[in-house]
């Protein structure tokens, strides 16, 4: 997986700050260009009224601010054009995806509170719904767990192709920052709530089938993580297969938190990737509540 070129949408607050640290670290392992974008918003919650234009004064005031908040970018030696414009935050972020063309999105969130505390409000999730290029979103600094460069990665797998594009973007991203990999398959029972039944209160003949069900499920998805982990790495990169079980987002997240992850990566099911797909719910519930990068990617 090449990334070329990066597109940062920055607010000025430190969740769009600890992005733009992502984005430069991303940049510096791909040998990328970064693109990064302030939307003038005066007219953002009227979106049938025309975008006014900026005035040269205050054009010049937001770029010498952006070229501040960058500095960081243009230390570390990354190729960084800076992008001031008017008009309404996630039309400007389609178009600059589509025009760049963007290999990939780093946009900040501010927390676990839900998508409508997320940076630049409702236009992160929408934009996690229309880009067609793979999201990162990033948690406030005060929140972070993670470290730069990243150095365990943890990728959810269902075996879709989305998730196995996942998988190839982790371990290109792992073997740039020799980092360690872990696949992750969750098995989601029909019995979650209530609690599962215990073999022992079930009748002799109930509970040989229901073990013998459960160990030939788990070994077949065990079976495929492995399949995957041998078949879709970049050559010399190896990971580590694990499957869960329970909800997918609790499991995802438990997992990360043990492992220290420093990114979750997943695959996403088309564009309206938070409705969609055995991932749909679980990518709304990492975006809200992980401690660390989300690197969503779609096929």
């Amino acid at each position: 997986m090449m990334i070329r070129q990066i597109l940062c949408p920055i607010d000025f607050s430190d969740a769009s700050a600890h992005a733009v640290d992502q984005a430069v670290a991303l940049a510096r392992w791909y040998g990328a260009r970064m693109t990064a974008l302030h939307v003038d918003t005066a007219v953002a919650d009227y979106p049938d009224v025309p975008a006014l234009t900026l005035e040269p004064a205050e054009r010049q005031r937001l770029q010498d601010r952006m070229t501040t908040f960058c500095q960081a970018a243009t230390a570390a030696g990354v190729a960084v054009d800076l992008r001031v414009v008017s008009g309404h935050p996630l039309a400007a972020i389609l178009d600059h995806t589509a025009s760049l063309p963007a290999d990939l999105i780093v946009i900040g969130t501010h927390g676990v509170s839900g998508f409508q505390h997320l940076v630049l409000g409702s236009v992160t999730e929408k934009v996690l719904r229309r880009a067609t290029c793979p999201v990162l979103t990033v948690p406030p600094r005060a929140q972070a767990t993670s470290t730069l460069p990243f150095k365990r990665l943890l990728c959810a797998v269902d075996f879709s192709e989305p998730s196995l594009e996942a998988v190839r973007f982790a371990g290109s991203l792992a073997r740039e920052a020799g980092a360690r990999l872990v696949l992750m398959h969750v098995l989601e029972w029909p019995w979650h709530e209530p609690p599962p039944p215990r073999l022992a209160d079930l009748p002799p003949a109930q509970a040989a089938a229901l073990a013998e069900y459960r160990r030939h499920v788990e070994t077949t998805a065990t079976a495929r993580l492995e399949s995957v982990a041998s078949s879709d790495m970049p050559h010399g990169m190896a990971a580590v297969v694990h499957v869960g079980h329970g909800k997918p987002y609790e499991q995802l997240l438990g997992a990360a938190r043990e492992d220290g992850a420093d990114l979750i990566v997943l695959g996403v099911h088309g564009r309206s990737a938070l409705d969609l797909g055995v991932f749909g719910s679980t990518t709304n519930q990492l975006v809200r509540r992980a401690t660390c990068p989300v690197l969503t990617v779609r096929s």
